[in-house]
């Protein structure tokens, strides 16, 4: 099971994929939330896509020195959004689903936290994942092999201020 490395450009690609598979799907939603940190960047860029209002809910559950032991699921106490509900119909967006662990956890928690407003919860990830309990809506890859992501962004992780002074911001990846 060879390690998957994607470069900025892929990156994007696929998440316009992801938007014009929604699309397609011709279901509409009123507010995008994303599973922070991974999705992040595929909820803001699906939010200024469709024009929707962007939630943003943090989890972590990866750890370890090298940051890929699973642990235990943690959701933050709020949700983080600029409308007074997330409205009947919600696109949750991450980037993965590995496990579906966090995925199924926050599809419960959701309407537990915005009261009795969310009639459907659809589901949308750039790789899916053999591995997973669940499945997503809407995906761009499946990935039956369940290969490490290595995405652009991880080369923050390991880069220090130090080299961001001396200019090693500066090189693209």
């Amino acid at each position: 099971m060879p390690d998957l490395y994607m470069s900025w450009s892929e990156y994007h690609q696929k998440i316009e994929q992801l938007a014009v598979q929604i699309y397609q799907s011709q279901w509409q939603f009123d507010q995008v939330v994303c599973i922070a940190r991974g999705g992040l960047r595929v909820g803001d860029i699906l939010s200024r896509i469709y024009k929707k209002p962007l939630a943003i809910l943090a989890t972590a559950s990866y750890g370890g020195s090298d940051g890929h032991q699973r642990g235990s699921l943690q959701v933050a106490r709020n949700l983080t959004m600029t409308t007074d509900k997330l409205g009947s119909h919600v696109l949750l967006v991450d980037d993965l689903v590995d496990s579906g662990i966090t995925l199924q956890e926050i599809i419960k928690w959701l309407p537990e936290h915005d009261g009795a407003g969310i009639q459907e919860i659809r589901t949308a990830v750039i790789w899916y994942k053999a591995c997973s309990i669940i499945k997503p809506d809407y995906y761009v890859d499946y990935l039956a092999d369940n290969p490490w992501i290595h995405q652009p962004f991880e080369r923050y992780e390991e880069m220090s201020l130090a080299e961001l002074g001396e200019g090693g911001g500066q090189r693209m990846v």
